[in-house]
């Protein structure tokens, strides 16, 4: 017996919105990280920043490959996701080092639970797509790391801002997936 219902997406549709999400994820994380750069590229934090999102980048590259192999429809919220993430990454940054590697830690941790639920879904049908996400997953949490190991936690309001900005992961998460 299967648990799928009438109208439910079909098996390539799960994985086309799959791919369209990570890619979108990653896109809106180089912008976070370009932003970040344009406030604290020239500080002590900017090699740190760099090298994170050299590794978005190659995400970026994985899932743009993905998109063309494929033949799946990005989202059309990519103009959207361009400036607020540089937005979000500008405006942490400009709030202090801390407060963005508490962005990066609030991101991070989106992206790991995002990546959990798929790796809980993903079979042997899709072992390409299954081991870059076991893979990337695991920078994503090396990120989140560098952010804890960085003051993160030691943001003022850090809880109020790591909230904030994990709910807006979420939302933009819910809605690439389909638009």
């Amino acid at each position: 017996m299967t648990d799928e219902l009438p109208g439910d997406p079909s098996a390539r549709e799960k994985t086309e919105r799959m791919i369209r999400v990570d890619h979108a994820g990653e896109y809106g994380a180089t912008r976070i990280y370009a932003g970040q750069l344009a406030v604290l590229g020239r500080g002590s934090k900017g090699d740190l920043l760099r090298h994170m999102q050299a590794q978005e980048q190659r995400h970026l590259q994985t899932f743009n490959d993905m998109i063309a192999d494929r033949r799946v429809r990005p989202t059309v919220m990519l103009p959207l996701w361009h400036l607020a993430g540089f937005a979000l990454g500008a405006v942490t940054a400009a709030l202090g080092e801390r407060a963005a590697m508490a962005c990066t830690v609030a991101v991070e941790e989106a992206i790991d639970d995002h990546y959990s639920a798929q790796l809980e879904k993903l079979d042997d049908t899709e072992a390409g797509l299954r081991s870059t996400v076991v893979e990337f997953r695991a920078e994503e949490l090396e990120h989140r790391d560098i952010g804890l190991e960085h003051g993160a936690e030691q943001t003022p309001g850090y809880r109020l801002l790591y909230g904030f900005i994990k709910a807006g992961c979420r939302a933009a998460i819910a809605i690439s997936e389909r638009v």
